[in-house]
């Protein structure tokens, strides 16, 4: 089964390859305005992705430590909160550089 499946996408990718094939009214070809919004859009999933990575690992610490040390609640939360909100400005200001340079 799995090998006719890999044959039915390779006989697929090899038949769609005249898709790609250049128009007769000339090519339209990727500016640097293209490139600059694309790696804008893949910075800021990257910055979001690992901001919210981060942040998941930061209350599992802090949730564990509480669970270990109740009496020391006031402090892992303070601590807690301002690493998150490091973490989100990460994500705030890739999101900032995306508006300063896509127009």
């Amino acid at each position: 089964m799995k090998l006719k499946l890999l044959f039915l996408m390779l006989a697929m990718f090899f038949l769609a390859t005249p898709i790609f094939a250049q128009g007769t009214g000339g090519g339209t070809f990727a500016t640097h305005e293209d490139y600059v919004v694309l790696s804008a859009g893949l910075s800021m999933g990257i910055a979001c992705g690992l901001a919210a990575l981060g942040q998941g690992r930061a209350v599992q610490g802090a949730v564990e430590g509480i669970a270990r040390n109740p009496g020391a609640v006031a402090a892992i939360q303070g601590a807690m909160i301002l690493g998150l909100a490091f973490m989100e400005s990460l994500a705030l200001f890739t999101l900032v550089i995306v508006f300063v340079k896509v127009k």
